[in-house]
């Protein structure tokens, strides 16, 4: 980490006077294992090192960046960027960000992760292979077994002041499951993650698996209705994600949000608080800085169902005339940082799943949609998706439903939010989003 600061920092004394330059530096090893039938399909593993580099002269902004570490190389793309803001329209918004200390964010990083033989990942992508194939039928496959993991080291300088790094490290193992029943095939993932591979549940991954395509299996088209939907915590998380695309200062900035002139409006019922937290313990986008140095927070975007703002980075916020709220992101040093959300998740409630469902009646248990990017619009508010699941009858699950639509608008989807579960835990879709159960009433559901 203190190798990767000092690059920085060398490349920052090349700063020319008036000149404001940000260089930002990746170091991260990723490891992937995969399983079919009892055998290892592949064992990748790579390291990616590289710098990028932000020149902001008079309002204009040029970006580059190099694997090529060399100092002949790094002062070649810090000339690239200098020749590329030349060429940039200027905009006072473009303006790095100012220090501020980022605090200690304990828990991201275990240094034993970085010791793990090969051999345990190996043993961990078999088990979970095994633990799925092993199941009974309607279970009749496995199409994706895998284990994953992560060491990121990631640091940032600019003329500005701004000087920060951190390491965080990451593993995973994901399995998705086929089940059959009556010419039917269905598919459904398991999911576990954790900062170090010793503390992955391989057996609670292939069992979720196992249990939600059982679920699902089989089935057919119910009468259309207007009925209670319940959304699976994996459907959940896809809904933050289109929620999070109307949410941000960019989008609203560009005309492009529902919620653009609703700042203090009541949204949604008291008991919906919407959080985006870039430093939650068990969040997959926790870091101590966002993309430009600026330090991560708790932000609330719906409180007791008010909309209070919207996500920003440095950009928007000039623009908008207010602070960041640390959510500048990066995909990597290639490209300059955009604007995402950060452990995006509603506050859960008090109720479990099972409780939930015991209070419902008769409902649809939306596991599965499908069409999502296309089906639903956080301009025009409309959300019309293709759907898989279960009916919900006295409590427990009934029979499964698939080839059906669900169909709303967003703003009455938030409105008709009665419950929140208990049962919260994130996903890695978009910046880390949370799943948990969700209970609304007024859906269409679209079948024969």
């Amino acid at each position: 980490m203190n190798d990767l600061q000092a690059l920085l920092d060398q490349v920052l004394e090349r700063a020319e006077t008036g000149e404001g330059l940000e260089v930002f530096g990746l170091d991260e090893t990723e490891t992937t294992v995969s399983a079919r039938e009892a055998a290892v399909e592949s064992l990748t593993s790579a390291r990616t090192r590289g710098v990028g580099m932000r020149v902001v002269n008079d309002g204009r902004v040029g970006y580059a960046s190099t694997a090529d570490l060399s100092e002949t190389a790094l002062g070649e793309t810090l000339e690239q960027a200098r020749t590329n803001a030349r060429v940039t329209s200027p905009d006072e918004a473009n303006v790095l960000a100012e220090p501020a200390e980022p605090e200690p964010l304990p828990g991201l990083y275990e240094p034993d992760a970085e010791t793990v033989a090969a051999e345990f990942k190996v043993d961990l992508a078999l088990e979970l292979e095994a633990a799925a194939a092993s199941a009974a039928p309607p279970i009749r496959g496995v199409d994706v077994a895998r284990y994953g993991d992560a060491l990121t080291t990631a640091a940032i300088a600019s003329t500005t002041g701004v000087r920060a790094a951190y390491r965080r490290s990451d593993a995973y193992v994901l399995v998705e499951v086929l089940a059959e029943r009556d010419d039917a095939t269905m598919s459904a993932y398991g999911l576990a993650m954790a900062r170090r591979p010793h503390a992955l549940d391989v057996r609670a991954a292939a069992d979720e698996a196992v249990q939600r395509a059982t679920r699902i299996v089989g089935g057919s088209k119910p009468d259309s209705a207007k009925m209670v939907v319940i959304f699976d915590p994996f459907v959940t998380a896809s809904f933050l994600g289109v929620l999070a695309s109307a949410l941000t200062a960019e989008a609203v900035q560009r005309g492009r949000s529902l919620f653009a002139e609703k700042v203090g409006e009541r949204l949604g019922p008291e008991h919906l608080t919407l959080i985006d937290d870039g430093r939650h313990p068990d969040g997959p986008a926790s870091a101590p800085w966002d993309g430009e140095g600026v330090p991560t927070g708790r932000t609330r975007l719906l409180d007791a169902g008010v909309l209070r703002g919207f996500l920003h980075n440095t950009y928007t916020a000039n623009r908008g005339d207010t602070t960041s709220t640390g959510n500048a992101s990066r995909a990597g040093y290639k490209g300059p940082p955009g604007l995402s959300p950060t452990n995006l998740y509603l506050e859960p409630g008090s109720r479990s799943q099972s409780e939930l469902l015991r209070e419902v009646g008769t409902a649809f248990y939306c596991q599965q949609v499908m069409g999502l990017h296309s089906g639903a619009n956080p301009v025009t508010g409309d959300f019309s998706v293709g759907a898989a699941g279960a009916m919900v009858r006295d409590g427990a699950f009934a029979e499964p439903v698939r080839e059906v639509t669900v169909a709303g608008t967003i703003p009455t989807i938030l409105e008709g939010i009665t419950a929140v579960g208990a049962d919260l835990r994130f996903l890695p879709f978009g910046g880390g989003m949370g799943g948990l159960t969700l209970v609304v009433e007024g859906m269409t559901l679209a079948g024969a």
